[in-house]
């Protein structure tokens, strides 16, 4: 029977950290999920930096909230940090409105000094209390599992899993309610006026979501991993595809898998939770940066050699209608003529070959009948310069492009 006892304790012990651990990651979820759906809208308003400015200047709220409560759970200091949230994104709209700055200069100016105010008074008033600012920025997601919920005696779970999850709920219940007013007053406000929506209720009714969001996650993961949720997800999603819907579920599904292997990064590494998120996520929009289908580094630089290639071809194919002495239609002095590189006349002639424009007999270069119609309809288009025109003509001729 003795010998039992420590067996049982290590069971005991492990099953508390599996649990802790589940917490965490589920409260990460909530996090990642509740800071994408706002995220995705600020991304496509190109106003992501505002949420950066939203969650430091939402310090004065909170701190202003504790001061009249003396309770870091009331439910004051969420509304008053939304409320300077909001405070923040109306001093921003209007010092941009005056036209002497730029929006990224008017953010640099009003989030700097809401966030110093609200310094000043923790490092003032409330310097034996857990406000400091490095929980504030950093926040720990390690910590989480231990503040309780306790009703009646019985542990219902970590505060910050109902905190969360009641803010999701929110934000979910107003996005399906508002999600054509949120649609039309994102991507056209002249639109949305005529139809008889409130662009600027919407506008202030989505800074608001966000502040909510912000403070409701600020003390499980921090203001940095906020704001890396808000917008990295959003972001990413935003290179993989044009439809609302299927980004909003992007987001928040990069948003919740870069949230799980991050915490298992971090457990692997043995370090910052909050950071190897971070890093987890920048990771993936490093990946879908450079790979993305159609938005991705390399699939725009293929674009644009391709592009270069078919003009150089158009090029080529002018110059050969254009010319009908055979010593300018002569392969040796192509290069010559069209003044290119060996590299460049091979690549095009080789395409034209391939695309059947071209013949080459003795040496000498003629257009075949599809070469001599396509350059036709290119002069055409060169003319008109319809871009729907050309594209049914790349359809119609190349069976390669390049």
């Amino acid at each position: 029977m003795r010998a039992s006892k420590p067996l049982q304790i290590y069971i005991t012990n492990n099953l508390v950290m599996n649990s802790a651990q589940i917490e965490i990651q589920l409260i990460a979820s909530l996090v990642a999920v509740a800071c994408a759906i706002p995220g995705t809208f600020l991304v496509l308003r190109k106003m992501a930096m505002i949420s950066d400015a939203i969650s430091h200047s939402i310090l004065p709220g909170v701190v202003i909230g504790f001061f009249i409560t003396h309770n870091l759970n009331s439910p004051l200091l969420i509304l008053l940090a939304a409320f300077t949230g909001i405070i923040t994104v109306v001093l921003v709209e209007y010092i941009q409105k005056t036209k002497l700055v730029k929006e990224d200069t008017a953010i640099g100016l009003v989030f700097p000094a809401l966030f110093s105010i609200g310094v000043i008074l923790i490092a003032k008033n409330a310097n034996d209390v857990h406000l400091d600012i490095d929980a504030v920025l950093l926040g720990e997601l390690a910590f989480a599992p231990f503040d309780r919920l306790v009703v009646f005696g019985v542990d219902m779970g970590p505060k910050s899993l109902y905190i969360i999850g009641s803010i999701l709920l929110i934000t979910i219940t107003l996005v399906i309610t508002f999600f054509k007013e949120l649609k039309v007053s994102t991507f056209d406000k002249g639109l949305a006026s005529s139809l008889g929506f409130s662009p600027v209720i919407i506008h202030y009714g989505l800074m608001s979501v966000s502040s909510v969001t912000t403070v409701g996650a600020f003390d499980a993961v921090g203001a940095i991993l906020v704001v890396a949720l808000m917008i990295a997800p959003a972001a990413t999603a935003y290179l993989l595809t044009t439809n609302l819907k299927k980004m909003l579920v992007l987001a928040v599904v990069i948003g919740v898998s870069s949230a799980i292997s991050g915490y298992w990064l971090a457990h692997w590494l043995d370090a910052s939770i909050a950071g190897s998120m971070t890093t987890v996520l920048g990771l993936i929009f490093l990946f879908v940066y450079l790979f993305a289908p159609t938005k991705g580094v390399i699939a725009v630089m293929y674009r644009e050699r391709q592009q270069q290639t078919e003009v150089s071809l158009l090029t080529f194919l002018l110059h050969l209608k254009n010319h009908t002495d055979n010593n300018e239609r002569h392969i040796n002095h192509l290069r010559e003529h069209i003044n290119w590189q060996k590299v460049t006349a091979t690549r095009v002639l080789n395409l034209a070959l391939k695309n059947n424009m071209i013949t080459i007999d003795m040496n000498i270069i003629s257009l075949t009948k599809k070469g001599d119609l396509f350059t036709s309809k290119a002069i055409d288009y060169i003319i008109t310069n319809e871009d729907s025109q050309i594209e049914d003509m790349k359809d119609d001729f190349f069976l390669f492009r390049g």
